[in-house]
């Protein structure tokens, strides 16, 4: 049997919706589809504004912009996260200042937050790890304390909840990925969720290139100009039709996707209560969404022995991140503080294959192979 790590679901109606976008006449971005889908997510989870991406790099660039970050200022975020993550401070000058994980769940740790604020802090870069939610409540605090705006780096998290709370409506901005492996996805795509009044136009003038443009199409000016910096954030109405797609069955995508990780937790539950690996932990305030499905290894060696003995069994399982602290091209930049939970958490964690199509019989093939490892 093999079984890869993803695999991408493509429904007969998520192609007819990218045809029927196409013989609309137009599949440029910001088209009727575009429009579907933004309506839906704030009429769902009461986002004040939504605004369809390319990725969510270009939301959490886009976040960066419309945050005012720029040279000299500070931005703190955790390590154990993808490189898009930073790449949107950096990109615009500022300095990173990483902080480490929580010792249960690697989201980032609320209290290890305030003793790096400085004067030139200007933001606080929350990831919600796996669908999990920080502890937000901690960090909200401390953002109006010291006047930081709050960014939410929702890319695991659609249609998982803080509190009841939507992710990524919580902070100043929350940032979506519809990337292959996400819950919702359309090859490549993401979102920005805008979440104080003050920063709605102009991040609909950053979307559309730095001009007017949206404002143009609602009739509020009479042509539209350049009027701010921008770039192409928007993606084609095709992507957004095949979005929308899975938009309409979310439900049922999510019932499917929190099962898969239900089966695979009581499966390997019983060698958890043994000793042998650690499972996700939920905390009561988070909820699971079904985005991943991860275990810990005890050791760094056990963990690559682990994903050996999966491959010769044709399982693609995965390991991610390379903490970004200690990566060749921060390491040099790292102010030297030790991060030892990120570590733990990035030399241990075993990603398990999970997608849409994902079967019962091979969730019961992977983790009899996990439980004959340990034997």
């Amino acid at each position: 049997m093999h079984i890869p790590f993803n695999k991408p679901h493509y429904p007969l109606p998520g192609l007819l919706a990218t045809y029927r976008a196409a013989i609309a006449g137009t599949i440029s971005g910001n088209g009727l589809y575009t429009k579907k889908c933004q309506e839906f997510f704030e009429k769902r989870y009461g986002f004040r504004k939504t605004l369809l991406t390319t990725s969510c790099s270009d939301a959490l660039e886009m976040a960066a912009l419309l945050a005012g970050i720029g040279p000299g200022d500070e931005v703190i975020l955790p390590s154990f996260t993808f490189v898009s993550t930073a790449n949107a401070f950096l990109m615009r000058g500022a300095t990173l200042r990483f902080a480490d994980v929580g010792t249960t769940v690697p989201d980032i740790d609320a209290g290890e937050i305030e003793k790096l604020i400085t004067p030139r802090t200007r933001a606080i870069a929350v990831v919600h790890y796996s669908g999990v939610a920080c502890d937000m409540d901690p960090i909200l605090q401390l953002a109006e304390k010291h006047s930081l705006r709050v960014i939410e780096d929702a890319a695991h998290a659609a249609d998982s909840f803080y509190k009841g709370r939507p992710l990524g409506s919580i902070g100043h901005f929350g940032a979506f990925s519809f990337h292959e492996t996400k819950n919702l996805f359309c090859g490549e795509g993401g979102m920005l969720a805008v979440n104080d009044g003050q920063f709605i136009r102009r991040a609909e003038i950053l979307w559309e290139k730095g001009t007017n443009r949206a404002a143009f199409h609602r009739g509020e000016v009479d042509h539209y100009n350049w009027v701010d910096i921008g770039s192409s954030f928007l993606p084609s109405d095709a992507l957004a039709a095949f979005l929308y797609s899975q938009l309409r069955i979310l439900d049922r995508i999510q019932r499917k996707r929190t099962r898969i990780w239900d089966l695979y937790y009581r499966s390997l539950k019983p060698l958890e209560d043994r000793g042998m690996l650690t499972l996700p932990v939920i905390p009561s305030y988070a909820t699971q969404n079904g985005n991943l499905f991860f275990i810990l290894a005890r050791s760094g060696r056990e963990r690559d022995d682990l994903l050996s003995f999966l491959k010769k069994k044709g399982i693609h399982a995965v390991f991610h991140y390379l903490p970004l602290h200690s990566s060749p091209y921060f390491r040099d930049k790292h102010d030297g503080r030790p991060l030892p939970n990120t570590d733990r958490f990035a030399g241990c964690i075993i990603r398990l294959p999970f997608f849409y199509g994902l079967k019962e019989r091979q969730i019961g093939f992977i983790t009899r192979a996990i439980r004959d490892f340990f034997k």
